[in-house]
């Protein structure tokens, strides 16, 4: 007779295998380290001023919790990693990308407004109107310091002001024994020198071998004043260039400037309009993409290389499948012999890494020294620039690409050739048809349809093509006139890549703008693609 847990007096929740309870609660545990992990990465960023990657690992981690802790949603924990993975490194680089188009984002424009106004606040300078001379005398103890001050700035000022006060009518000022080796920066305590200096001056060529370590020496007052080498015989005090005002403004000592902060731009400016670097991000909405479309220096370019990444993606998919279409015709015939070794020799570019190929055709379009230059001068006596023409380069770009897709193509039309029913070659071979008539009238028509979605998928795949670019012409020859990095063998994807990391400005917020536009493109021929496939989206 069977027993229950029930009668048995036991709780009904409770599983009669403790297997199973020990599995449960290890799994618990687990969860309970990701969600506390996830909070930890939440409270770093947060720290370290990352809203935006704090609110992200937030709600990360909220949904690890919901979804693995209720029962209602058990099935959505099969998922979850893949769902979260998606808005990981997907859904939220891409919504980043889209956030960056619309700001001014760049090298000059990278850290807070906070960060901005700390960076200033540290900066410092040497007032060199009020400068010490220096000699270096020697003792049995060591070397020692002996500075004189030699000149005085005028009082008028607040920072004369503050360095009379912290040199407090004292001129003269001596260090210890010191050791002066070649090394990291040190500070050093000074004091007012009492009495003259005992013993000769070390020579100018003894100062002169010490130069690097008098250069790595900071000399510090009783007060707090800092002294730093401004000549081979000479020490300035360092002095704070910027100070805070009232509304926020800062105000340059140095120049006697007032810095104000400019919304807008991201910068704090003078008076006159000038930009003090670095800056801030700020919202310019759609001033990135009116940029492409509207400055001159930048319209240009993109058009040309927008035109030339159609062409580039459009005739590779075209030489690709003329290539491997003829290829897997021929490979059909009945008459051929070895058709294994033959599908072996030419699908073997496909199994070679892409890199190692682009590397291998780098160094035989070389123009001085490859084996292509070499056969054409020794059969027509010419040397073609592959590099620097840009139609030859773009033409080089062709014939790489094609070699490393063919058999991408072969492959898919040998499968679809073989499906074709072989009775409809003998019904045309009863009629009086020929091979150009299969081609035309059976071949072609049957294939052509299911090819479509792939021929899409790998248009889309090379618009996207910055491994070839990169590797064999790195976007070169360059397009003259161009206000940004740009070259006559650029992609969109490649020319996006070098205006972000790089142009000398490193603008992030223009391509990222760009990266928008490649992604809608993109997007749209996906969509087509699964509209071509009668998938339902």
């Amino acid at each position: 007779m069977y027993t229950t847990n029930a009668s048995r007096g036991l709780p009904r929740h409770r599983s009669r295998y403790p297997a199973e309870r020990y599995t449960r609660w290890a799994l618990r545990g687990l969860v309970a380290a990701l969600v506390l992990a996830l909070l930890w990465l939440v409270l770093a960023f947060h720290l370290n001023g990352q809203p935006i990657f704090a609110v992200l690992f937030l709600v990360l981690g909220a949904a690890l919790g919901v979804v693995f802790t209720r029962r209602t949603l058990m099935s959505h924990r099969y998922i979850f990693p893949a769902v979260a993975s998606m808005a990981l490194f997907v859904i939220f680089p891409l919504l980043y990308t889209v956030g960056i188009s619309f700001s001014n984002y760049s090298s000059s424009n990278l850290l807070s407004e906070e960060r901005v106004r700390a960076q200033l606040l540290s900066r410092t300078y040497q007032e060199e109107s009020a400068t010490f001379g220096f000699q270096l005398y020697s003792s049995d103890e060591g070397v020692r310091l002996y500075l004189e001050r030699e000149g005085a700035p005028p009082t008028t000022g607040e920072a004369e002001a503050e360095l009379e006060e912290a040199l407090e009518g004292v001129s003269r000022f001596v260090t210890g024994p010191l050791s002066l080796q070649d090394g990291e920066r040190r500070h050093v305590a000074i004091q007012p020198a009492e009495g003259e200096p005992v013993g000769e001056p070390l020579p100018m060529r003894e100062v002169i071998a010490y130069r690097t370590a008098l250069q790595n020496l900071v000399l510090a007052t009783p007060e707090g004043l800092e002294l730093r080498m401004a000549g081979l015989r000479h020490y300035a005090p360092m002095l704070d260039r910027y100070e805070v005002r009232a509304d926020g403004s800062l105000y340059d000592r140095r120049d006697d400037l007032l810095l104000t902060a400019d919304g807008e731009t991201g910068f704090f400016v003078t008076e006159e309009g000038e930009r003090i670097t670095p800056g801030w991000p700020v919202a310019v909405g759609l001033d990135n993409y009116a940029r492409i479309f509207l400055d001159p220096d930048i319209r240009g370019p993109f058009i040309q290389i927008f035109v030339w990444t159609f062409a580039f993606a459009g005739l590779t998919v075209l030489f690709t499948l003329i290539v491997g279409f003829v290829l897997a015709s021929l490979l059909q015939w009945d008459q051929l012999r070895g058709k294994a070794l033959y599908r072996t020799l030419l699908i073997l570019p496909y199994a070679v890494p892409a890199f190692i190929s682009i590397l291998i055709f780098k160094g035989m379009f070389n123009q001085h020294f490859g084996e292509i230059n070499l056969i054409l001068d020794a059969l027509f006596g010419v040397r073609p620039d592959w590099f620097t023409d840009p139609w030859l380069a773009r033409s080089m770009l062709l014939i790489v690409n094609t070699w490393l897709g063919y058999p991408y193509m072969l492959l898919l039309c040998m499968g679809l050739i073989q499906s074709i029913p072989r009775d409809l070659y003998e019904a045309s071979a009863v009629d009086g048809g020929g091979p150009l008539t299969n081609l035309f009238q059976i071949t072609l028509p049957l294939i052509i349809k299911p090819l479509t979605p792939l021929l899409i998928a790998c248009f889309a795949f090379n618009f996207n093509n910055f491994v070839l670019i990169a590797l064999l012409t790195g976007g070169n020859p360059d397009i003259l006139g161009a206000s940004t990095p740009a070259g006559t063998t650029d992609l969109l994807v490649s020319y996006t890549y070098r205006i972000a990391f790089q142009d000398a400005g490193q603008n992030f917020g223009l391509a990222a703008a760009i990266a928008t536009l490649i992604f809608l493109l993109v997007a749209g021929l996906a969509l087509l693609n699964l509209r071509l496939a009668k998938v339902r989206v």
